[in-house]
Formats: structure tokens, sequence, C-alpha cells
């Protein structure tokens, strides 16, 4: 029993390192084809950066998750719709990043990837809920979630990624939790697929931490978007424990705000919710004087804070066969406290900053009309 859990943990391990070292060695040869195709972003508009970068990025990071996921996982019915619908995923976001794609095509992709990870199994079946317990949930209402849940984390990591290292650093600290989490409950499939994916963001940060040499491109951030929602799914809701219902959305928090308050912006003021702008969390960042590293670390400190309050729901026994314990409990309050300090501190940098200069409420104000014309 002791050498076949060493083994499976050995298996997490060479997942990650094998997703690692592809990614790293892959990356400048996609970069340069991505170059000579002319798949570059080029300055101007919402984008930050100040000269053209290649992107197609994913494409390394794909063959990063899926040689390792050849390699060390058993394609069951999950992990096979899960590897077949990180295919789908990529190669609707690799096409969009050549030639682009109508909104509502990129839509029937990401739709298209959802269902053959809900087809081979990986669906939302039940919830716990703190003081009711285990409710199940039926086909005709589980599955629809799970298709919604998987195309918005998918949108919503698109919408993350347009800073440098901004979607693969929140995405690793992401893929890292779900590995310590998976392991912990024993599921080794899972926990082998987040340490890869954990692996490919980490080689993918060494070419895409500010300054960019390449951008993951919509291949990346519909990759890692579709296989963090998976997983969450797969390995994490299907346990009856109510850290799984919380445990997806702290650790996945950040990019689930941002798209939040994005889209209620939108639609506030009557603007398409697929339209870019520069009303993002990363924007607003900048906008307030902050460069492109310093707001990157800032935001994954930010993630890392949440992971760390998700984990202690997990690991630290603060309540037991229904007795509370006291100095757990104040472990894991102070913990928690610090995910909290951390959410409001952004959130005094983001409004009351900008509120307390006049010059930078004004200049945001004219920015966003132009940047949302000039992006249509």
């Amino acid at each position: 029993m002791l050498l076949d859990r060493l083994a499976a943990h050995l298996e997490v391990v060479w997942g990650f390192a094998v997703a690692l070292a592809i990614v790293l060695v892959l990356t400048p040869g996609v970069a340069r084809v991505a170059r000579h195709l002319g798949v570059v972003d080029e300055p101007g508009g919402r984008r930050i950066n100040t000269k053209p970068i290649p992107r197609l990025g994913g494409l390394a990071m794909f063959l990063g998750v899926i040689v390792p996921a050849l390699a060390f996982l058993d394609l069951d019915g999950e992990v096979r719709g899960l590897v077949l619908g990180a295919a789908v995923a990529t190669t609707v976001g690799a096409i969009d990043d050549f030639r682009g794609l109508r909104w509502w095509v990129k839509l029937g992709g990401q739709l298209a990837a959802a269902g053959i990870a809900v087809g081979s199994g990986i669906w939302i079946d039940h919830f716990t809920f703190p003081f009711v317990g285990v409710r199940g949930l039926p086909e005709w209402g589980g599955m629809p979630l799970t298709f919604l849940w998987i195309v918005a984390i998918m949108n919503m990591i698109n919408f993350l990624d347009g800073l440098d290292g901004l979607a693969a650093g929140v995405c690793g600290i992401s893929g890292a939790s779900y590995t310590i989490l998976a392991l912990s409950l024993g599921k080794i499939g899972p926990a082998i697929l987040a340490a890869i994916v954990f692996g490919a963001c980490l080689g993918f940060l060494r070419h895409n931490f500010y300054p960019a040499r390449i951008f993951m491109g919509d291949s990346g951030a519909m990759l890692l978007g579709f296989l963090l929602a998976g997983l969450s799914v797969s390995g994490l809701f299907k346990t009856a424990s109510i850290f799984a219902l919380l445990f997806p959305l702290v650790i996945l928090a950040v990019p689930i705000i941002d798209t939040s308050f994005v889209v209620a912006r939108r639609l506030k003021h009557g603007e398409p919710v697929y339209r870019p702008d520069r009303g993002h969390l990363h924007h607003r960042f900048v906008n307030i004087g902050f460069s492109q590293r310093r707001t990157a670390l800032t935001v994954w400190a930010w993630c890392a804070s949440l992971a760390a309050a998700a984990l202690a729901t997990r690991f630290v026994p603060f309540r037991d066969h229904g007795e509370w314990h006291l100095w757990p409990t104040v472990l894991a309050a102070a913990i928690g406290g610090v995910a909290l300090a951390f959410s409001v501190y952004v959130v005094y940098l983001l409004e009351i900053v900008k509120l307390a200069s006049p010059l930078l409420r004004r200049r945001d104000q004219r920015a966003e009309p132009g940047e949302a014309r000039r992006s249509a």
C-alpha cells in the first residue's frame, strides 16, 4: 500500500516535471513560427504591449499537457473527456488566434469542448451545503450547470489574459492548489493532471513574464480555463464535503470577480458583453500607476492568499466530529483574515486611490469609451 502511494506521488512529480520541460523547450520555437505566420499582437487599442508580440503560446502549452497526460494517466472515461475537450478548446482558440472568430462561433467551440467533458461523465451531480448536508442534482440540472461552469471559466481566463504573465501565474497557482487537494483526497488522476497544468504554466512563465516574448493567446487561455473548470468538477466537486463547494470558487475568485464586475459594468452602460475594453482589474492597476510586473505580482499574491484560505478549510482541523477546537480555529481564521485583508487592500487600491486622484478618475473616464470604440 505504501509503495503504491509512493509510486502514485512520483507520477504526480513526473507529470509536473515533464510538462515544465516540454513547455520550456518548445515555447521559443512556437514564438518563431508565430512570427513567421504573422500571428502577433500589434500595439494599440486595449493592448498594453508596446511592440509586436507573437501569440499561439497555447500550442506549446497543449503539447506540454498532452504528452505527460498520455504517459502518466489512465485514459478512462473522465480523463479521456478532459484530454479530448482540451484538444477541441485549444484548436478553437488557435483558429481564433490565426484569423479571428465571431463571438458566437467561438462560443460554439467552447460548448463543444464542454459537451465532450459532460458526455464523458464530468458533471456536477451533487453539492454539500453547510447545515444541510449532501443534496443530489438530477441530470437535467447538473449537466446544464456544468456546461455553464466550464464555458464561464474558459472565458474568464481569456479575459484575465491581458498582461504579461498574469493568467499563467493565476492558473499555475490554481493548478498547484488543485494538486494538493486532489492528493489529500486520494484522487491520483486529477492530481496528476493538475500538476501537469501547474508545470505547463510555470514553464510558460519563463517566456511570458514581463517583458513577455510570447503570449498564450486564446489557444492557451481556453486550454487552461477548460482544464481548471473540468478538474474542479471531476476531482473536487464530486466529494461529500463542504470545501468541495467552496474550494473551486475561492481558488478561481480572481477571474470570477474580474469578469463579474466587467460584465456588470457593460450591462449597466448597455454595451455588448463580448466587446473588449480596458475595464479589467489589470488595466485598472496600470491606470493607478502600477507597472506590469508589480500588477502581476500583486494579483498573484492575492490569488495565493485566497488559495491558502481555501486549503485551510481542508488541512486545518478546526472542527472534528461536530466539536470546534480553539487553536486550529484561530489559525484557520487568521489565514482567512489575511485573504480578506488582501481583498480589502485591492478594493482600496482600485477604488479609494482612484477616487482620491481626480486626474486618474478623469483619465479613466475618458479612456474607456475610446478604447471600446477602437477595439470594436
